[in-house]
């Protein structure tokens, strides 16, 4: 979607890890989460089991949600309500964009460039007539007075005030055409990376755990255009007054309804509506105001005593991902050895305080950080926000873990240009929902080869089922303040479908279909497969395409299909929307998305279970070339691709280059990663643009 104009110009380290990830990322990113057992243990059904009311639905389905879809010809951001459905017909070709079809939607995608080939080279890697530079990268000096960095002799004091670590949500807020704020995400550290010498947290100095608190959180810097090119730079000179870190450390206030609730209260915050930092960021959105969600994911990994809370507290932490009985979890930062908060046997409900949506103005340094507690508490993905036809808004969310769920929020009140004292309240009251989705096809059709059933798509219908509104609770026998800060046991709870590594959400600023990255599970058996996870052992994931009931984000029925399925084409299981596969980029592992005005799909990976590195892909949703993956770009050796954001002027990309060198047995005295300047890896957004200032992927 647009950007939207501000508001003043308006260890287990050598053990085998399955998929594309090093085990010393998945050690440092998640806690090593695909080596425990799952922490969704409820008996929802699988689609396979209910496909039997799907079929039944079918002709409804066909005659609503799906076939009410048309591609705009304009573009629509944030801040905009989609325009009004008429039905074209109602046959998915037609309404999806299909091949040979004739109807809206069908025209180029203006992609023309020569896909970039596969490599393991340390390099990021751009198409021709394309080039790429390095804007800001862990340790640049953020706040005006900040040190240059100094990898060996680090400090809490100057991390603070300079880019933190592993960098992944990127988006910029414009101040007119060649100048902006960038905000990123700092999702994680890697102490064995970031110092000579680390053996693990017990063992660390304690200046180094404190750096590590530093080096999470976010930052927002302002750049500028480089004269008429699509490169950007950091902006040095002047006061550079709205730079700022946010940290582990950084004051924050809860708001919404389970503000104040006692589930948040601790001894350092008995009110239970002040908590200090935000951990683990990973994706995010903006809102329509001008301001940032980011979203806090795999918070659970920085706890320790979860053995010694109270019995009956143990299933809820559970059931995120908490060990109930080892003191110390393997592998653990130990930032409890500096900040006792850390250590649930101590104060059990400090952890209920992370897994939120924060909101943050980049234009205002000085206003503190707000977490959100009406969109819930699980491993966030993204807030991408949106307005509804009656003017609500909308915000959509996945739960980044196995099995896990697909979320939205909808606000109680309309959205008001330009009215920001009343926006500013619309993310506290409104009903958080989550997703029921329902395959169309016979079980026995969905045989894991990857063939399409009968009906010629992997598709189906799907509900939003209401969770809480305020403080009105959907789920019986929990209280609103329970859903919010448990929501992933309330989504047991009404029977939600399990899907695989729910990612990033975006919505299509063209046509109003909302995208879903599914990263991947290898724990899918066999026995679990259904049509919106049609392969067992999934290594290399999907995307999945909603499309709601009149074109409407506040709708709470919608319709599904899966336009991607991901991983080497030649590999039968594989699906590109129809598209012939042998002229197609191999892709896997898709994880954050983005849209550019166009409408086209850019996927960025994390963990090509492919052998090869990750990247930048794009794939146009509409016309003859639906389904035409190409890579645009690939990163250096060990890292991940996130952001990725495509400026409103399609002139420029960019990419937060996460955890580069992020292999196992890679050590500051042995990296296996030198990118980007020739010695120690470090983690860095870049930019990539046409050469001749064209339009990317023209």
């Amino acid at each position: 979607m647009a950007n939207p104009s501000p508001r003043r110009t308006l260890p287990l380290l050598s053990a085998p890890h399955s998929g594309g990830r090093s085990s010393l990322t998945c050690a440092f990113r998640c806690g090593n989460a695909c080596a425990h057992e799952v922490s969704n243990p409820s008996e929802n059904a699988y689609f396979g089991d209910i496909v039997t009311e799907a079929i039944s639905r079918r002709g409804a389905l066909r005659a609503g949600a799906l076939g009410a879809l048309v591609v705009s010809t304009g573009v629509v951001g944030v801040g905009a309500a989609m325009p009004a459905a008429a039905d074209p017909g109602g046959t998915k070709d037609h309404v999806l964009g299909g091949h040979g079809g004739s109807g809206h939607g069908n025209g180029p995608s203006g992609l023309k460039f020569t896909p970039v080939a596969p490599n393991k080279l340390d390099a990021i890697t751009v198409p021709a007539g394309y080039d790429q530079s390095v804007v800001v990268r862990w340790g640049d000096p953020v706040v005006p007075g900040a040190p240059a960095f100094d990898f060996d002799n680090q400090t809490a004091a100057a991390q603070a005030k300079q880019f933190g670590y592993n960098c992944d949500y990127v988006t910029l807020f414009p101040m007119g055409k060649d100048r902006g704020l960038l905000w990123v995400n700092h999702e994680y550290t890697d102490e064995v990376l970031m110092f000579r010498g680390y053996v693990d947290g017990n063992a660390a100095p304690l200046e180094q755990i404190r750096i590590a608190l530093a080096a999470h959180g976010g930052s927002v810097v302002e750049i500028e255009r480089a004269g008429k090119t699509g490169k950007w730079t950091l902006v040095t000179r002047g006061s550079r007054k709205y730079n700022r870190r946010i940290t582990a450390q950084t004051p924050m206030r809860f708001s919404g309804p389970a503000a104040g609730s006692a589930l948040l209260k601790t001894a350092g915050d008995p009110t239970g509506r002040n908590v200090k930092g935000m951990l683990n960021n990973c994706a995010g959105g903006t809102t329509p105001w001008g301001t940032v969600l980011t979203a806090e994911e795999n918070f659970n990994q920085y706890f320790v005593g979860g053995n010694g809370v109270p019995e009956d507290q143990k299933a809820n932490l559970a059931r995120y991902g908490v060990s109930t009985t080892a003191a110390i979890p393997s592998g653990s930062r130990r930032f409890d050895r500096v900040e006792e908060r850390f250590d649930l046997a101590k104060h059990p409900h400090e952890i209920n305080r992370f897994g939120w949506i924060v909101e943050i103005d980049p234009f205002d340094p000085d206003s503190v950080p707000i977490k959100r507690t009406a969109l819930g508490r699980m491993a966030h993905e993204a807030a991408t926000t949106t307005i509804a036809k009656d003017g609500r808004l909308v915000a959509y969310m996945g739960d980044d873990s196995r099995f896990e769920y697909i979320y939205k929020f909808v606000s109680k009140d309309r959205y008001v240009p330009g009215f920001d004292r009343h926006n500013r309240g619309l993310l506290d009251e409104g009903t958080l929902y989550v997703a029921k989705l329902t395959g169309d096809s016979p079980a026995a059709e969905i045989d894991g080869t990857g063939k399409l059933p009968s009906d010629g798509a992997f598709d189906g219908s799907g509900e939003w089922i209401p969770l809480v509104s305020g403080t009105r609770s959907y789920v019986p026998g929990m209280t609103a303040e329970e859903v919010l800060v448990f929501t992933r046991v309330a989504a047991d709870k009404v029977g939600a479908t399990k899907m695989d590594r729910p990612e990033d959400m975006e919505r299509n600023p063209v046509n109003g279909a909302v995208y879903l990255a599914l990263t991947n599970n290898t724990n899918r058996t066999a026995a679990q497969l259904d049509e919106a996870n049609p392969r067992p052992s999934n290594r290399h994931g999907h995307i999945l395409e909603i499309l709601e009931s009149r074109n409407d984000a506040g709708a709470t029925k919608f319709a599904w299909s899966l336009p991607l399925v991901a991983g080497d084409p030649a590999d039968p299981s594989t699906y590109f929307a129809g598209f012939d596969k042998t002229k197609v980029s191999p892709i896997s592992c898709p994880d954050n998305l983005a849209f550019d005005a166009d409408g086209n799909l850019w996927i960025s990976t994390d963990g090509n279970a492919l052998g090869t590195n990750d990247g930048l892909f794009v794939m146009p949703l509409a016309g003859r070339e639906r389904g035409f993956v190409r890579q645009f770009l690939t990163v250096p050796f060990g890292a991940e691709t996130c952001g990725p954001m495509v400026t409103e002027d399609q002139r420029s990309v960019f990419v937060a280059v996460q955890h580069p060198g992020e292999i196992t047995g890679a050590t500051p005295d042995n990296p296996s990663s030198t990118w980007p300047d020739g010695d120690q890896p470090r983690p860095a957004v870049a930019v990539a643009w046409h050469k001749q200032g064209k339009k990317i992927g023209s």
